[in-house]
């Protein structure tokens, strides 16, 4: 089992205030330590590389660069003093972003280098960053903590989500898979749908008619390493090969990381419509309904939708997002005959600034059960888990052949 402490050794975190959020015109940039940070950088002077990152409310305002910073006691020539820890970091583009209130996190990686994370207050990122490393309370003053015992934790699914936002790339625990994958398909990407029906067969120790979060999410892991497994050595062959021109790299680069945000996005929907099909639900998959909007789900179908006899109150729509940023919205324009809308998705800890929106929107997210715990207890009240929503559309589907949940 792949755990936190194989990348990172231990983390410190505040809330910023004022004068530290100044950072851009401070002359100092420095931030003064506290005895758990000693445990973490020890005692001695010591000059480490690392990467600063700002994080905003989306995708769109992640700033990351990298530089330098030292770790010393400001009082170490003064024996007749106690010590005074200080990190001294670089000013630049991710420092100029701070603002109070926003969430510092300085992390010891486990190669050594030091991450200087800074995100924004009220953020999902915020929300995601508190949990991935179990604090529970933040204030002005740094929380020192190794990452050890309970908070050494397994990283399943949400953490390597929260980590390769981080910038942080989760190696896949094993690579046996590879001999099988390459045997099957050679070193060439597959269709996605056929991908996702691949790794679903090498899963068989869950049942979606047992447990459909469960088998939902173990696929989806499964799939997800073993698409890592072939990409890293179609990867390795090319990069083995080089590059003429850097056009060239940054080309093929953009075309590694294209391909895995679409593909995580199709592989999710293709495991849901399996799920569906399992329990004999009936539905229409990517179908227009009006002005060109096709939503991922519609039940109990098309057909029915465009039937204006048909009730609307027996009417559902689906939307399926990996991760939802700011793109939960437009499952708001996709079905007008739908006023309530439920969307799925793997996201961690969305904000409360962002359910709150949802929830007055009347969009309803669904979760696998196991990542409602990633949500503060007030939100988690209104979410729903995929067992729940498959007996809704039960219920409204018209009389037929259904497979139960119990």
């Amino acid at each position: 089992m792949t755990r936190l402490s194989q990348y990172f050794s231990g983390v410190a975190v505040k809330k910023l205030r004022p004068v530290e959020a100044d950072m851009a015109v401070s002359n100092q940039h420095e931030i003064n330590g506290v005895r758990g940070m000693v445990k973490i950088f020890g005692r001695d002077k010591i000059e480490m590389r690392g990467s600063y990152l700002y994080m905003g409310d989306d995708e769109n305002e992640i700033i990351s660069e990298s530089g330098s910073f030292t770790w010393y006691d400001s009082r170490g020539n003064q024996s007749h003093r106690s010590a005074e820890y200080r990190l001294y970091f670089q000013g630049n583009g991710v420092t100029e972003q701070a603002a109070p209130g926003d969430l510092l996190v300085v992390g010891k990686k486990s190669d050594g280098s030091v991450l200087f994370l800074v995100v924004k207050e009220g953020s999902t990122y915020e929300r995601q960053t508190l949990w991935l490393f179990g604090i529970t309370d933040e204030n002005t003053t740094f929380k020192a903590k190794e990452i050890e015992g309970e908070a050494n934790r397994t990283l399943g699914f949400a953490e390597r989500t929260i980590l390769e936002t981080l910038g942080v790339e989760v190696e896949p625990e094993t690579t046996d898979w590879l001999e099988m994958i390459l045997e099957r398909f050679g070193t060439t990407f597959p269709s996605t749908r056929v991908f996702s029906a691949f790794a679903r067969g090498t899963c068989d120790i869950v049942s979606s008619l047992d447990d459909p979060d469960q088998a939902l999410l173990a696929w989806v892991d499964r799939e997800e390493l073993m698409f890592k497994t072939l990409e890293r050595h179609i990867v390795q062959e090319r990069i083995q090969i080089g590059f003429h021109e850097v056009d060239d790299f940054i080309r093929f680069s953009l075309s590694v990381h294209n391909r895995r945000k679409s593909r995580a996005g199709y592989a999710l929907e293709n495991h849901l419509e399996q799920v569906l099909i399992d329990y004999k639900v009936t539905y229409s998959r990517e179908k227009v309904t009006e002005n060109k909007s096709k939503p991922d789900f519609i039940f109990p179908g098309i057909e029915q939708y465009h039937d204006p006899s048909f009730s609307t109150s027996n009417l559902t729509m689906l939307g399926s997002k990996s991760t939802c940023k700011d793109r939960w919205r437009q499952v708001l324009a996709e079905a007008e005959r739908i006023d309530k809308k439920h969307l799925f998705t793997l996201e961690p800890g969305i904000s409360t600034n962002q359910t709150n929106e949802m929830h007055a929107k009347n969009l309803l997210l669904v979760l696998p059960n196991s990542l409602h715990e990633t949500y503060l207890t007030e939100q988690q009240n209104w979410l729903m888990n995929f067992s729940e929503f498959i007996q809704l559309v039960q219920n409204r589907q018209p009389t037929k052949f259904v497979t139960t949940l119990f």
